[in-house]
């Protein structure tokens, strides 16, 4: 009787371990369909995404994509999915959410090898949400940063060399920032905060068109404070550098009262070879 039990046991045993092998291969079946649906429903929001992006439907691209990354978060193609999105966010002029997207981007995906991109997409968000000198900085300083950053660990990409040109022009624009609140503060008479402006300009923005006025400003002020070995040193800096200039010219006024500007002989002569020409058709 204890035999016949314990075969009865055995049996069970065995009945209920291959019941459960049976399950599990159901349930790893089930999985790798419900991964392959998954798989396919991604790709197939992330193909709707790029057709919808070459047609100019920007929103429903920004929205397939995100659908994309939810579906397969795992995948490879989810990091694309999120720039993608984040690229279609820039092309709606949806600065604030493409910015958003992108940060989530760098946390969730660090590893990614497309991040050079992923800066420079951020860069251009800042740098689009640029208003001018007489507006707020901080965004033309995030672009600046981004693109250094760019500069300085991918300097052989495109990025780079598209990077360099748009710091020029951000150069320009904080330049004149400091010759407009120079002139404020000259305006207020406060002379040493405006000194400072004009020096930042020869300092940090030394390419920029802005240099000119600066120097001239500085001239302007010294000669003002009464002292005027200041004001010919810059004076000498303008007209080495900048002779030709309409600065240099208000600068020599400074020295020189009676100064009167004259039209050049040759200039004249010109107009009238000009005129004789015209006279000919």
């Amino acid at each position: 009787m204890t035999v016949k039990i314990l075969k009865y046991k055995i049996t069970i045993f065995f009945i209920f371990f291959i019941f459960l092998y049976s399950c599990s291969k159901d349930q790893e079946k089930t999985v790798l369909v419900k991964e392959k649906n998954q798989k396919q429903e991604m790709i197939s929001n992330y193909e709707e995404g790029m057709n919808s992006i070459e047609i100019g439907d920007y929103f429903l691209a920004s929205k397939k994509f995100l659908e994309a990354e939810i579906l397969f978060p795992q995948s490879q193609w989810a990091p694309k999915s999120v720039l993608m999105a984040s690229y279609s966010y820039y092309m709606q002029d949806y600065y604030s959410l493409a910015i958003e997207n992108l940060k989530r981007y760098f946390k969730t995906y660090p590893n990614d090898k497309n991040k050079a991109y992923a800066h420079y997409l951020l860069a251009m968000c800042y740098y689009e949400t640029i208003e001018g000198e007489k507006r707020d900085l901080a965004p033309l300083i995030l672009s600046k940063n981004e693109l250094n950053f760019i500069i300085e660990n991918y300097p052989k990409s495109d990025y780079a060399y598209d990077a360099r040109f748009k710091i020029d022009l951000i150069n320009d624009i904080l330049a004149a920032k400091e010759v407009y609140l120079g002139r404020h503060y000259i305006k207020k008479k406060k002379w040493i905060p405006a000194l400072n402006r004009f020096k930042n300009v020869l300092e940090q923005y030394e390419t920029t068109i802005h240099v000119e006025e600066a120097l001239h400003r500085l001239v302007e002020i010294y000669h003002f404070l009464g002292m005027e070995d200041e004001s010919l040193k810059y004076a000498s800096l303008l007209g080495y550098n900048y002779n030709s200039s309409e600065w240099y010219e208000e600068t020599y006024k400074i020295f020189n009262k009676k100064y009167e500007k004259l039209i050049p002989k040759n200039k004249k002569e010109s107009s009238k070879i000009l005129g004789k020409i015209k006279s000919l058709f």
